[in-house]
């Protein structure tokens, strides 16, 4: 306990100088003549200015380089050069004051002390932070990618370094930490060539099970948007107490998947109705039972 207290007294004592001495330097400001506070100032404010026109011409060639770079992704690209402008600046800011007097040196000396109680004061920002690394550094999903994290789905739309945004086919904002993004499973459901459609059909007892066969393969055959390869799989999945079902699964482009999984169920019912397929549902017998008459 007592180092801790030495500490926090020295933190202390290293703001106290530094308040103290921007209040003694504030106090020579005033008593500078106006020409040389203004040249001073003024030439801060022209290092300022050639700063950032460096900043502004440093990032467009390391936005161009990147653009160049195969093995960077958007995403990444766009967290990079959000880093480099905020350290950019930093280093800026403490240029600026240096040059109007204030020794700097102390204070970034108590960075590091101060950097340990900020660090447990925000600790999930410093997470999300971390965790937006990981996930430009492992690129999981691009911009645009249709993905699914925990109990959230939606199209990237965009990140940063504290948070994903997602948007969803219903037209909602879903905004959601980097932290909670990397600590639940990444499903991408766009960066891949094909994708699975999961079908199923159920027809009822006794139905011949090859003309149910030939239906379904007649409505696959009709798709443009299924693939051929890999070749879909029409096949008897299991015997329900009512039904007998069917699983479907054909092949498209992931962009095609709710087209296909749509239309099939929509006409499924119409085509096996044509072909003198019944399709069951739930029924309850009821039989009545007569009862001797009592004497």
């Amino acid at each position: 306990m007592l180092p801790a207290i030495m500490a926090l007294s020295s933190e202390a004592a290293v703001s106290d100088s530094f308040f103290g001495r921007l209040m003694y330097k504030i106090d020579g400001w005033t008593q500078l003549g106006p020409v040389s506070f203004l040249i001073t100032l003024g030439t801060g404010l022209l290092m300022v200015l050639v700063g950032k026109i460096l900043i502004v011409w440093l990032s467009r060639i390391l936005r161009r380089s990147l653009a160049r770079a195969k093995k960077i992704n958007d995403l990444m690209a766009r967290f990079i050069l959000q880093l480099v402008n905020i350290v950019g600046w930093i280093f800026l800011i403490v240029a600026f004051l240096q040059h109007m007097g204030l020794n700097m040196g102390p204070v970034l000396a108590g960075l590091g002390i101060t950097g340990v109680i900020l660090g447990f004061a925000f600790q999930e920002t410093i997470g999300n932070l971390l965790s937006g690394v990981m996930i430009v550094i492992n690129a999981p999903f691009r911009i645009g990618d249709y993905i699914e994290a925990g109990a959230f789905s939606g199209t990237v739309t965009d990140m940063d370094m504290i948070c994903v945004i997602l948007s969803t086919p219903d037209n909602k904002k879903i905004t959601m930490s980097n932290k909670l993004v990397w600590s639940n499973p990444i499903v991408n459901y766009s960066n891949i060539e094909r994708r699975r459609v999961e079908l199923s059909v159920s027809v009822a007892y006794g139905t011949d099970l090859q003309v149910v066969r030939d239906v379904v393969w007649k409505m696959l055959n009709s798709y443009s948007e299924i693939l051929p390869e890999p070749a879909p799989v029409v096949e008897v999945n299991k015997l329900n107490a009512s039904s007998v079902d069917f699983v479907v699964r054909p092949w498209t482009k992931p962009a095609d998947y709710w087209k296909v999984y749509w239309r099939f169920n929509g006409e499924i019912l119409g085509k096996l109705t044509e072909a003198g397929v019944s399709v069951p549902f739930n029924q309850l017998d009821v039989h009545i039972i007569d009862q001797p008459k009592a004497n």
